[in-house]
């Protein structure tokens, strides 16, 4: 363990001016308020926060980053209070205290939701402050050296999983590569002991056989560079067990199969002799094709400039050449603790501001989709979208460069430039041409998006975006017109209900049930009903408790009762309107209602209504439920709008029925959107067709023109 002069030493030696007292007080005051508690292993609990401080003395910190790595533990394991830190240590290191700082263990009991509650916390304080980042990654990394005194499996595996999904992503986005490396690879440990421990015993294979195959290949392209002119220093590597095994996984390929194990780099004094190394490697070795990626004109979101580039290189070996100036490959390893400055008010003090940059965008984001996200569990979720991807590049249409994970969408490229581009999207135009919006972008695309103002965000996005900020919006938006669409049913719903008894429906009497129901709003009310999670029966009784005595002599008794009520009633029905999945109103799948069929509503699912045929057979099994019985008609407005039909039908199995089949639906304007062959036998195919269609009598035309064509046998619309 580090001893106090020690520490001290080490902290003068690269800052003269650094606070000597200070440094001494947090190192007693620490010591003390731990006094005999124990870590795992069995040290005393003090060697863990000297441990964080040395640490981050090897990157140069300021005083108050060592003197917080000090006392980041007392609040949450001594009888410490932030008040007191603050009243001996100051605000300034009180406030970066308080960022690491978890919440208290009493504060919330489930574990993953006191999980996503901390990291909430957390995001919030570094982005005051990125020095809270710096302590927290280096209070993870000495709990990943010592992880394996934990004796319980599952908390070890759990530890080392948050690691990876949280910690070594965060540490990549503020370019600390020698900690995110170091971080993965002790997850890796954890999480697949096995498969490190066999590339372990490859690469030791690999060593013992190759002889010194690294430095040859060093040497040759030492002096190919001398050849040319150009002076530079070369280092070589192999890769990480991680690094392998992902690409393993990537890839789908065994170890054998991977020739680029191997990675080389190559610092020169400024960038035009990285391009001048580049052409002289490209003339000299065979490049593979689709490995070559320039960072220096594009560089990544953390600040990182490189040229990569893959060769067949000397040997004949496949192998991995980065390219960078001394500073390009201080910043790759050392990320922002590269370009500190002491006691500079732009990043430190009360006056610290949320860091700028491109560099930092991402920790904007992340405050982005915080704003927007429902609970701490989703904002988890949506962070580990945002981190947890390799990047592709993409541009507008004026030039501006946009970074995105793997995988994006024109959808995720639209919320990157701003929240309301995105939910107004309509349509996108890649590299000019027009493409769907689930369109996966790649390295290069110029992206044009197409916008409307009556455009709204559709819950069918959700399935394939992949950026957390592109989600949570899309998810609050949807949330907010599920919840308007919930309240409108909800109302109608109770005053169908009140007026059924001839009771009157009034805000004042439904506020004195806000409390009972657990609501705080009367609209909060209305869309519990219209969620079906209330019954607008209890509501009436909560506020005329008399009713339940007194119900209503009409209530809908039977189905055939129910049935006669509907066509009599029809006049009287609410218009369907919010049809979209995920909104308050879905079509049953037993029955497939269309415009044009008599309909009726059944709450009570927990997700609004559920819409049915008046002839669904399924309406028996709520025959005796009158209260979940709600009249509805369909919209007029929305009557030529597409609605899916389907239809059960025997086919010939000859040549050109397949053809007949479509090129009838297609004639009669019908549209396949899905078919399903339920059963092949020698002379028939049996099979479901579901068909975009317009409602009842454009689906009885197209049913009617199939059963006239020779290769349909038989053709029947489906119910069930």
């Amino acid at each position: 363990m580090m001893r106090q002069f020690e520490l001290v030493e080490r902290v003068k030696s690269y800052d003269p001016e650094a606070d000597e007292d200070l440094l001494n007080r947090a190192y007693v005051y620490a010591m003390k308020m731990h006094g005999t508690q124990k870590r795992a292993s069995g040290d005393p609990y003090f060697s863990h926060p000297i441990e964080v401080a040395g640490i981050l003395t090897s990157y140069k910190l300021d005083t108050a980053s060592i003197v917080t790595a000090l006392l980041h533990d007392i609040v949450e394991d001594t009888k410490a209070t932030l008040e007191d830190v603050r009243g001996l240590f100051g605000d300034e290191v009180a406030r970066l205290v308080d960022g690491v700082t978890k919440l208290a263990k009493i504060q919330i009991q489930n574990i993953e939701t006191k999980q996503a509650e901390n990291f909430r916390k957390f995001v919030l304080a570094m982005s005051e402050d990125i020095r809270v980042l710096l302590v927290k990654l280096a209070d993870r990394l000495h709990n990943m050296r010592t992880l394996r005194f934990i004796s319980d499996p599952a908390k070890r595996k759990s530890i080392a999983m948050e690691t990876m999904e949280i910690y070594a992503p965060l540490a990549e986005r503020i370019g600390m590569q020698e900690i995110k490396t170091e971080l993965e690879d002790l997850a890796f440990s954890e999480l697949h002991p096995e498969a490190r421990e066999s590339i372990m015993t490859r690469l030791k294979f690999l060593e013992l056989h190759g002889g010194d195959l690294v430095v040859k290949i060093m040497d040759e392209l030492d002096q190919v560079m001398q050849d040319a002119g150009v002076e530079g220093y070369i280092s070589g590597r192999e890769k990480t067990p991680y690094a392998i095994w992902r690409k393993m996984q990537i890839k789908d390929v065994s170890f054998e199969q991977l020739s680029d194990i191997m990675a080389f780099r190559v610092m020169v004094e400024s960038n035009a002799d990285c391009y001048r190394v580049l052409g002289i490697i490209h003339t000299n070795y065979p490049t593979v094709p689709g490995r070559f990626k320039d960072y220096i004109s594009t560089p990544k979101r953390n600040g990182y400039r490189s040229i990569h580039t893959s060769v067949i290189g000397p040997e004949r070996h496949r192998i991995e050449i980065q390219i960078r100036t001394h500073r390009m490959h201080e910043v790759a390893e050392l990320g922002v603790a590269s370009h500190w400055r002491y006691k500079s008010e732009d990043l430190f003090g009360a006056a610290a501001k949320p860091v700028e940059g491109k560099q930092y965008s991402w920790l904007r984001e992340l405050l982005d989709i915080l704003e927007h996200a429902q609970s701490p569990q989703e904002f988890l979720e949506h962070t580990k979208l945002e981190m947890f991807h390799d990047q592709v590049f993409c541009f507008t249409p004026k030039g501006d460069l946009i970074a995105l994970p793997r995988g994006a969408s024109p959808v995720d490229f639209a919320y990157a430039v701003h929240t309301e581009v995105g939910n107004t999207c309509v349509g996108a135009k890649v590299n000019g041409r027009i493409v769907p919006l689930r369109t996966r972008l790649q390295n290069g695309d110029q992206v044009e998006v197409v916008v409307s103002t009556a455009q709204k965000p559709s819950p069918e996005w959700e399935g394939f975006v992949v950026t957390g900020k592109a989600r949570a919006h899309i998810r609050r938006r949807v949330r907010a017109e599920a919840r308007a669409e919930y309240i409108k049913l909800g109302r109608h719903i109770l005053e169908q209900s009140f007026n059924k008894d001839g009771l009157s429906l009034t805000d004042k009497g439904l506020s004195g049930t806000l409390e009972k129901f657990a609501v705080e709003s009367i609209d909060d009310l209305y869309a519990k009903v219209g969620e079906g999670r209330l019954m607008g029966r209890e509501v009436l009784v909560a506020v005329y408790p008399g009713a339940r005595l007194g119900a209503a002599e009409d209530n809908i008794v039977n189905l055939s009762q129910a049935r006669m009520k509907h066509a009599a009633d029809a006049g009287d029905a609410i218009a369907i309107r919010g049809l979209t999945p995920g909104m308050s109103v879905h079509l049953a799948e037993c029955c497939h209602p269309l415009p044009g069929d008599r309909i009726v509503g059944i709450s009570g699912g927990g997700h609004g209504i559920d819409v049915h045929a008046i002839d669904c057979e399924q309406l028996e099994k709520v025959a005796d439920q009158p209260e979940r019985w709600v009249d509805l008609a369909w919209d007029p407005d929305r009557d030529k709008e597409a609605h899916i039909g389907r239809i059960n039908l025997v086919v010939a199995n000859e040549a050109g029925s397949l053809g007949a089949l479509s090129t009838v639906i297609a004639r009669n304007f019908g549209n396949i959107s899905n078919l399903k062959i339920a059963k092949r036998s020698k002379d028939f195919f049996e099979m479901t067709l579901d068909i975009e269609v317009r409602g009842v009598k454009h689906l009885t035309n197209i049913i009617a023109a199939l059963r006239a064509t020779p290769a349909i046998n038989s053709v029947e619309r489906a119910r069930g």
